[in-house]
């Protein structure tokens, strides 16, 4: 076979290696750095892991196989996998997919930009030990312009990558991001267990008692937690797809970025939680872990490592860590929403331009009001679920077993998906929504909001969700033909590698 041209070579990852750590950039993310910790310490330390493993391989892996299969099958976005997989009356289904994702980057980015905010003031001695956090904390998450000013930084950067190209920019700027972030989780896990008392939190974090698993809460919430944090259902690894070989093994590289991403999750766990009870008394030790995500890594985080030895040094590697994981999967997302674009026929660098731009406009409200950021991070977090069950009802649509064998399984000799993908794909994933999606509108209406659960103007409730939700698909329904059309527009991305 003749030598294709550069342009086109460089329209797919250049290795195996490459298409892994992209991967894992999309997966990891700031919810392994701030989330499991405290979700981890809530729910019965070593055993919530059980569970939580589990789930790994049974509905992580398997949307991430299908993902890889839509993407690399169809060679378009979420919207153009759909319609052209499936039939343009399901174009809908795609850009609901599309709507959360980006959704979310309006506000992810916001949270990349807090991590470059602290990263600075850390450099810079802001928050030495004597810092009141919590005041810090207030007085920059209140000031409007400074979250504004980072939160733009933050997007500029991802686009500035994602500008570059496959190749020149997501894979060589995930091949950078990824080791720099492991070796620093790293560093950080061994300044933490080596501290008098880390021995505490390691046996909390690894000795099961496994009575608790009696408990349905803590499945429910280990089931979420994978859900959320290994990126399936989000689209984003569907649109890095696109970019993969035909005869890339599938099925291996699904399981090494769903491992690489709990890999990260147990080192950041360990990083933290020996810290926290081996340097907080413990009555302030329960109290960071029931501080929520930013409660946790901006008010809390600083004082732990303001107290212990060296620590002028490992708390700005720790929010460096944080900012290297956040826009590794900011960089997907907006990548995601470029594919969008160019399935329609845009040019890259003017689809980039238009993603960045729109980002950072509709990305304010959130940088500037927490109520907003609370808001869109527990409207659009939920949306991910439903995101999770129209990939898994793709599949059935396309028929699983059809499925596997035309855009799975294609490599001879790599690892294959068999028939109990197929029965994961059809029938436990949508049960396994179905138990998700019901326990955290129940917690709405119970435990979050139980007065104004059906009010739509409400930031925890039922009614919120539906309102925004419902609106999207309205909106995707009216305009499914045209969305249609618009994702088939650009021509078929042929494989020539």
């Amino acid at each position: 076979m003749p030598t294709p041209p550069a342009a086109t070579r460089s329209a797919f990852f250049t290795s195996r290696w490459g298409v892994i750590v992209a991967g894992i950039g999309m997966a990891v993310g700031a919810g392994n750095l701030w989330r499991f910790p405290r979700i981890v310490a809530q729910n019965g330390g070593g055993a919530f892991l059980i569970p939580w493993l589990l789930f790994l391989f049974l509905w992580s892996i398997p949307l991430l196989i299908a993902e890889f299969g839509l993407g690399r099958g169809a060679r378009r976005g979420p919207i153009g996998s759909f319609a052209s997989l499936l039939g343009r009356n399901t174009a809908w289904m795609g850009g609901f997919v599309v709507v959360t994702t980006v959704m979310i980057m309006f506000y992810y980015s916001v949270v990349t930009g807090w991590a470059l905010k602290y990263f600075t003031a850390a450099i810079g001695g802001h928050l030495s030990a004597g810092t009141d956090t919590a005041a810090y904390w207030d007085n920059y998450s209140t000031s409007i312009w400074q979250p504004i000013l980072f939160h733009a930084v933050a997007i500029a950067a991802a686009g500035a990558v994602v500008a570059r190209g496959v190749t020149a920019g997501i894979e060589r700027a995930n091949r950078i991001l990824i080791p720099t972030l492991f070796v620093l989780l790293l560093l950080a896990v061994a300044r933490a267990v080596t501290l008098p008392g880390a021995g505490e939190g390691l046996r909390y974090l690894f000795v099961p008692d496994l009575t608790r698993l009696t408990d349905y809460r803590i499945w429910l919430e280990a089931l979420t937690q994978s859900a959320w944090s290994t990126g399936a259902g989000w689209g984003l690894l569907l649109s890095y797809a696109v970019y993969v070989r035909r005869d890339d093994d599938v099925v291996s590289n699904a399981a090494s970025i769903g491992l690489g991403n709990n890999l990260a999750s147990i080192l950041a766990a360990m990083a933290i939680l020996p810290a926290v009870f081996a340097i907080l008394p413990t009555a302030d030790a329960l109290e960071a872990m029931a501080a929520g995500n930013t409660g946790l890594s901006f008010i809390w985080i600083p004082q732990v490592f303001a107290r212990m030895p060296a620590g002028e040094i490992f708390l700005p590697l720790f929010f460096l860590t944080l900012a290297f994981a956040a826009l590794s999967s900011l960089i997907a997302m907006v990548e995601l929403a470029v594919r969008v674009l160019l399935d329609g026929g845009l040019p890259r660098t003017r689809a980039v331009a238009l993603v960045v731009a729109a980002t950072a406009v509709c990305g304010m409200p959130s940088a500037a009001s927490m109520q907003v950021f609370e808001n869109q991070d527990w409207v659009w977090g939920l949306a991910l679920m439903v995101s999770g069950l129209f990939i898994a009802i793709a599949v059935i649509r396309y028929g699983a077993d059809r499925f596997r064998t035309e855009l799975v399984n294609t490599n001879a000799a790599g690892r294959h998906a068999g028939p109990l993908w197929s029965w994961l794909l059809t029938w436990l994933v949508p049960i396994e929504f179905a138990m998700m999606f019901a326990w955290w509108m129940y917690q709405s209406a119970t435990i979050y909001d139980p007065e104004g659960w059906w009010n739509p103007v409400r930031v925890y409730s039922i009614g919120t969700c539906v309102a925004q939700w419902g609106i999207a698909l309205a909106v995707l329904r009216l305009g499914n033909r045209r969305l249609a059309v618009r994702s088939l527009a650009a021509p078929h991305r042929s494989e020539t590698l």
